[in-house]
């Protein structure tokens, strides 16, 4: 999967060898105006290509989401430069629906094609078009798209092939149409882009060892945020497959619970408090605004309602059915989500960073609030961290989140100096604890089971260590992170998210964050050189841009699902602290 993300914070676009072949306007979770990854003809095409065979490279300007693929053919050389424009301008960041192209001759005449031919409604309609003075302007699409280009109309309209002898130039626009001169914006725009990323980069914290992919991961972890309400994005697709012929074919553009308290920590790790901030705001008032059960997932704007629907008329990634918009799971019980809130939202009591941010007065009735939502929930049997569809359990990894979250409430509680708060976290806390120990520790094995009274494991119980219930000192620590992975292993490290049979059979791909999780276990536990041979393996695994998706298929090293995949590059950038040597 040789996909490429650009985007601004506003939106993101997947480019493959000159074509986009994903693109939502005007928001991450919209219709695709672009959708080729899910439909060669229903999915419209905008794309630039060599006229007859060709090879082609394609990587990123250093520290940047900006992306240059170079062509060579036999007639001649050259490169396409594509970005989200993104800056700082007149005391805000500029991120408008607009993408700009950057075509340049480098060797020889090359003669090249470029096609446009947006689509709308998930492709049930096609743009109509009309040439202007300077630009074509597609109709039909709910908001006005325009490509204003120096390349002949014409040649575009009809994708004729044309010698590229000059500098050319292309902005997509969606909404509000580019009415400055074209090449002086176009060269600003990217020059401002680039140092953009640069300086953001630059004010990045990175390990000593894994600098490169650790960066990557940052700069992909920073266009799954939605800047105007702060949330994070799972992926930035849908119904790319786990594996081929799973049918696990599932929305990802929502924020997931789930997920908010380790895409925090990454962020803390890089240092970037401004997006935490953003981040924490979203959480806060979504907690706040529900007074009730918290669902597992929401979407960017907060909105609850996610129905799930089939779309029968897309082909589908490679032909693979079905294509889902929406997410099911938002009608399952999933109890860990209150503690991993409570994790969150503690940051505005005791990180002192926060202190003068708006809304942190209420920080403490909502984790009260979240306190009362787990006591009254403790042994309630949930789908679990992985939205098991058919069989509700007590979940080890909920109990462990409930033990987390009460922990946090217990720190809090006595720098507030509230005992009555304390003293009921900390019976949650000793009550989570017990029915771990007590309910699900399997004492033969040495190993935290998936779900009290079943033998079967999780790899999401690896996260024992991170969040401090196992010390790696600990024995314990020891034969329940080498249990799961002779159990749970596909091919040496490799890791299933679970052995237990679900509504489509038992996973054959490795769910990729669960190695990273592996690898950062290792290290915990003081086997370091394991947990770097492991850690470079995966790395080795990438796509060939520094980026990951949701699995992996052990059969071949290849990458599979949603793409890319937020928490597997949050796995991978707290591995790579966690195993790097120190900078001192």
């Amino acid at each position: 999967m040789a996909l490429a993300i650009i985007g601004n914070c506003s939106y993101s676009a997947l480019l493959e060898d000159g074509a986009v072949r994903w693109l939502c306007w005007p928001r991450m979770d919209s219709s695709f105006v672009f959708g080729s990854l899910l439909d060669e003809d229903r999915g419209g095409e905008f794309r630039v290509v060599p006229n007859g065979p060709h090879e082609v490279v394609q990587d990123y300007l250093e520290n940047t989401n900006v992306l240059r693929t170079v062509f060579r053919a036999a007639d001649g050389v050259f490169e396409v430069v594509d970005f989200a424009p993104r800056f700082s301008q007149h005391e805000r960041y500029y991120k408008p629906s607009m993408l700009m192209r950057l075509l340049r001759p480098l060797d020889g005449q090359p003669v090249v094609r470029v096609v446009c031919r947006p689509v709308g409604d998930y492709g049930r309609r096609r743009a109509g078009s009309w040439i202007a003075s300077n630009h074509i302007e597609f109709t039909g699409l709910g908001a006005p798209l325009r490509l204003t280009t120096d390349l002949s109309l014409t040649n575009v309209q009809e994708g004729r092939p044309f010698s590229l002898v000059k500098k050319q130039h292309l902005a997509l626009t969606w909404g509000e149409p580019l009415e400055s001169p074209l090449e002086a914006t176009l060269d600003r725009f990217l020059g401002e882009t680039v140092r953009y990323w640069r300086r953001w980069v630059k004010r990045t914290r990175v390990p000593r060892d894994y600098q490169e992919a650790v960066i990557r991961s940052a700069l992909t972890l920073k266009l799954h945020q939605f800047e105007d309400t702060g949330a994070f994005l799972a992926a930035t697709t849908t119904s790319l497959p786990e594996h081929p012929g799973s049918g696990r074919n599932w929305d990802y553009r929502f924020c997931w619970l789930r997920d908010t308290y380790f895409t925090l920590n990454a962020l803390e790790r890089l240092g970037h408090l401004q997006e935490m901030e953003r981040f924490l705001n979203f959480l806060r008032d979504l907690c706040a605004l529900r007074k009730d059960a918290l669902q597992p997932l929401y979407g960017i704007n907060g909105e609850a309602d996610l129905e799930e629907r089939i779309l029968d008329h897309l082909d589908g990634y490679r032909g693979e059915k079905p294509v889902r918009i929406g997410n099911q799971a938002i009608e399952h019980v999933q109890n860990d989500v209150y503690g991993e809130m409570i994790l969150a939202v503690k940051r505005f009591l005791v990180d002192k960073r926060f202190v003068g941010t708006e809304g942190v007065e209420g920080a403490r009735e909502l984790i009260d609030h979240l306190l009362r939502q787990i006591e009254a929930r403790l042994e309630q049997p949930d789908a679990g961290l992985w939205e098991l569809r058919s069989e509700q359990k007590l979940h080890a990894f909920t109990v462990l989140m409930h033990w987390a979250g009460a922990r946090s409430v217990v720190t809090v509680a006595e720098e507030l100096g509230d005992r009555d708060l304390a003293a009921r976290g900390a019976q949650v806390r000793d009550r989570a604890r017990e029915i771990l120990l007590d309910r699900c520790w399997d004492a033969e094995r040495g190993v935290l089971t998936q779900a009290a009274g079943v033998r079967n494991l999780d790899a999401s119980m690896l996260l024992a260590l991170q969040l401090g219930f196992l010390e790696g000192d600990d024995p314990r620590a020891k034969t329940h992170v080498e249990t799961i992975r002779a159990q749970l292993s596909i091919d040496g490290g490799l890791l299933r998210r679970y052995d237990v049979e679900d509504d489509f059979g038992v996973p054959k791909a490795a769910f990729t964050v669960c190695s990273f999780w592996l690898a950062e276990a290792l290290g915990m536990v003081g086997r370091v050189d394991e947990g770097r041979e492991l850690l470079d393996r995966l790395l080795a695994l990438d796509n060939g841009l520094g980026l990951f998706s949701e699995d992996i298929l052990p059969e071949d090293g290849s990458q599979s699902g949603n793409f890319p995949q937020t928490y597997s590059h949050v796995g991978l950038i707290h591995a790579a602290f966690r195993l790097s040597r120190p900078w001192d």
